[in-house]
């Protein structure tokens, strides 16, 4: 067997842990970044906790996501950012969905997301990509040739007293794109995005609420993004 068949191999065999619709639904909702336990993921994907365990055990195996045991629970979550961003980007590739959301319940969640939420580790929807605008816009961030923080920008992080050292041990970049599935344009990820986000749940700028990924913007937050950013408070509540 060549190298490429080889990769091929392996490409066919990550395609085939997202191509079922359970599995794809259990990484989605471990996309925000926590750990969830297989009854809670069951829960989530409407299915029987032994279904969910079988699927769950098979994404293990393929490096998709990584288990933790408590005592005698077990918790389930992205592996790392390389699988997270994977997922994430699928998503974005694929869309939204063909038939808009039919009940007030699930317009509602869409919108909660749509508007804020976290990606793995960083803030995604309407409020990551205001605030990815606002960093470039004022010189702090550089777009040209994929994302990299300028002199200003890294003086920006140190004056909000925001640390750019990585959280899980790795080669992750310090900032880098991740495209957004409901903008469709790309936010801030990385080691910057990944520390930007936990300021804003740490200081209360940001919460989260409904869904476990949607987060929205406390008035703390609305002043303090309009102070360093300069954000329009119209755009955090849109």
């Amino acid at each position: 067997m060549t190298e490429s068949d080889r990769s091929a191999a392996r490409l066919a065999a990550v395609a085939g842990l997202l191509a079922d619709p359970t599995r794809a639904a259990i990484c989605l909702a471990l996309v925000d970044g926590r750990a969830w336990t297989g009854g809670e993921l069951a829960r989530y994907a409407g299915v029987a906790p032994s279904t969910a365990s079988e699927h769950i055990s098979r994404l293990v195996a393929g490096g998709l996501l990584a288990e933790e045991r408590q005592g005698r629970h077990r918790y389930v979550r992205v592996a790392d950012s390389r699988a997270a961003q994977l997922v994430e980007d699928l998503a974005a590739f694929a869309g939204p969905p063909a038939q808009p959301a039919t009940t007030l319940r699930a317009r509602s969640v869409s919108d909660a997301l749509a508007r804020g939420r976290t990606c793995y580790d960083h803030l995604a929807g309407r409020l990551g990509i205001a605030i990815t605008d606002a960093l470039t816009t004022r010189g702090l961030l550089v777009q040209d040739t994929g994302f990299a923080l300028t002199d200003a920008g890294l003086a920006w992080f140190a004056a909000q007293g925001i640390p750019l050292t990585p959280s899980r041990p790795g080669r992750r970049p310090l900032a880098r794109p991740c495209l957004d599935w409901t903008e469709r344009r790309a936010h801030l990820s990385g080691i910057a995005g990944a520390a930007l986000c936990t300021h804003a749940f740490d200081s209360g700028w940001c919460e989260r609420f409904g869904s476990r990924r949607a987060v929205k913007v406390t008035p703390r937050g609305v002043e303090a993004l309009r102070e360093t950013l300069g954000i329009d408070p119209a755009l955090l509540s849109a």
